[in-house]
Order: structure tokens, then sequence, then C-alpha cells
């Protein structure tokens, strides 16, 4: 296959992208190559369509809105840089990148415990209004669960859920709450994928 930089040297922007990212050279190349696969029209940017080529979103029960996050509010493509920093959120846990070798100004990375669990607030609150509802909290619940429970379980697995993490009793999960409602959960391994597996 030849030296990593050499591979990257097709890739636009790959040492900011490795830098930002928290990705290998090898690791780019490999999703340099799947974006390639995915955009069969060579157009050099992917529509929701091209999404469908993954097997394993079409059969997760909330693949759309995983497929979703990949695209800005009023987008309909994502670019190669847009496909790898959305992908940097489920990069395992890197402990050689720790916050305490960064200084202030570097945001912080997304693979981080708090960035992985905005990402995942985001699947559910999806008005954006920084909260999330009973409403949206049911629709993720209902496409999780599907034909397993009844409506009534899944109402009262809803209500059980807001009355556990709404600490401020306004009837919705803030991210706040959310965070500290799965402090307990080990969301660096729940949230990470091995790239070159």
């Amino acid at each position: 296959m030849g030296s990593s930089s050499s591979s990257t040297e097709r890739i636009p922007d790959a040492q900011e992208l490795m830098q930002e990212t928290g990705f290998s050279a090898a690791h780019l190349v490999r999703l340099y190559e799947r974006f390639e696969f995915l955009d069969k029209d060579d157009r050099g940017e992917l529509r929701l369509d091209d999404f469908e080529a993954v097997s394993e979103l079409a059969m997760n029960p909330i693949g759309d809105r995983i497929i979703g996050a990949f695209f800005s509010p009023g987008r309909e493509t994502v670019d190669f840089p847009s496909f790898v920093r959305i992908l940097a959120h489920f990069r395992p846990t890197d402990t050689n990148r720790t916050r305490n070798g960064r200084n202030g100004a570097q945001p912080e990375p997304a693979n981080s415990r708090t960035s992985k669990l905005k990402f995942a607030f985001q699947l559910y609150d999806q008005d954006r209004d920084g909260k999330v509802s009973r409403e949206e909290l049911l629709q993720v619940l209902r496409m999780m669960l599907e034909m397993q429970v009844t409506e009534e379980q899944l109402q009262s697995i809803a209500e059980r859920a807001i009355q556990e993490a709404d600490l401020d009793r306004d009837d919705a999960i803030s991210f706040d709450e959310f965070k500290k409602s799965l402090e307990k959960v080990d969301i660096e391994h729940k949230m990470s994928v091995r790239f070159l597996e």
C-alpha cells in the first residue's frame, strides 16, 4: 500500500483533519476509501441516499437519525471533512490525548465523553431547542423498541425517564440533566467503533 503519508496526499487537508480528529493516517486513508465507495456518482460529496449502502445503519432502529447527524441544517450533502468530523465522535477515547495536554484555546476532542454525550443528545433533541421533551423521548423509544412493548409501556418508560433525569422539573431533559443521568454509563465504550477492524 505504500507509506501512510503518501497515501494521504490525495486527501484534501489530511494533516489538518488528523490533527483535529485524532485519526491516524491509516484511519484517514481507510475513511477516504469508504467515502469514495459510498460516493457512487463520484461527486466528492454524499447525499442521504448514499448512506443507504451502509447495512449497519439500515438495520439500526435510529439509523435515520444517525444519518441525519451528518448533515448540517438545510444541507443535503456532506463533504469528506464533515464526514470525518462526525465519525470522530465514534473514535475510541485516546488516553494520550487528554485534556491536560491541551491549552484552553483548543476545542475538546470529538471523541471526549462530553462530545459523545452532546452527539447522542442531539439524536433525541430533534427540534434543537436544547431540551429533550417527552414526545422526543417517545419518538426514540418507539423507534428502538418498535413492537416489543405496548404504547402504555412506552409512555411509562418515558414518564419514569423524565422523572429521574429532570432535576429542574420543567418536564424536559436538558443537556446537563442528560449528562448527569448517564454518569455511570460507559459512554466511551458504547459510542466507540474500531475503524480498521
